[in-house]
């Protein structure tokens, strides 16, 4: 079994996947008001409890590296490598960055001639973004590919972008409103209803109904970050062998 967590940002994620069936057997996903301290552990256990698992069934372990909150990064990466020091066997350990886990399910969705730029809130108004490559599919971002800013400031960027631009991710009203007129931007963020009645629900609101920004929308948090571990595991990736250290874009405040 695979355990998933992503907790790195004010939407967690914890998932349990089997690999086999390519399938996720319990997940949790919840809205934390920064309290992943108290709430990750016990996230964990009823999503095992809810698989029918035990924690001794996990045999890998996937984690976001960030950028997101210092402490919801540093909570993730903690809790993986407890558990992984618990377990009777060394399981794998896979941490990815964020972004790379937002953009994946859609960079194939979305064609020949569109960039798919992921992006996610940083607190005060401010974004963390980057443009994932069409030709990788184990695109893992560094410090250096990732932007920072202000709304203003991506707004800017994708101004001077001459292509269509799928902006997936976490992305404000205010966000939105900035970005009217810009008529080569789609925006889809496939989280702002997870926690409505009915999952998704913004996926029948998408612009020309197109069918393949709503089957990005039916996979879950959880199952994006295991299906993308599982790929990189089986590619050999530098994921699976480095360190896993926090992705950070500035210094604490």
């Amino acid at each position: 079994m695979l355990l998933a967590l992503d907790v790195g940002s004010s939407i967690c994620t914890v998932a349990l996947f089997d690999p086999g069936r390519d399938a996720v057997l319990a997940e949790k996903v919840w809205r934390s008001r920064r309290r992943q301290t108290e709430e990750t552990l016990p996230a964990v256990a009823e999503v095992l409890k809810g698989a029918g698992a035990v924690v001794d069934d996990v045999r890998i372990l996937a984690v976001t590296t960030g950028p997101g909150s210092f402490t919801g990064v540093r909570i993730g990466i903690s809790v993986v490598k407890g558990i992984a020091l618990g377990l009777s066997e060394p399981p794998e350990l896979i941490g990815l960055p964020v972004l790379s886990v937002v953009a994946a399910r859609f960079v194939p969705l979305a064609g020949p001639g569109a960039d798919v730029w992921a992006v996610l809130q940083a607190g005060r108004g401010r974004f963390n973004w980057a443009a994932a490559p069409a030709d990788d599919p184990l695109w893992l971002p560094d410090v250096d590919e990732h932007r920072a800013g202000q709304a203003e400031a991506l707004v800017a960027a994708l101004r001077a972008v001459g292509r269509p631009v799928w902006l997936v991710g976490e992305l404000s009203s205010a966000l939105r409103q900035d970005l009217e007129g810009l008529d080569h931007v789609r925006c889809i963020d496939p989280a702002a209803d997870f926690d409505l009645p009915g999952a998704y629900k913004n996926a029948t609101r998408l612009q020309n109904g197109a069918e393949a920004e709503r089957a990005g929308l039916t996979e879950t948090r959880g199952e994006g970050l295991a299906q993308l571990a599982m790929r990189h595991l089986c590619a050999g990736s530098p994921a699976c062998s480095a360190q896993l250290q926090p992705l950070y874009l500035r210094p604490p405040q």
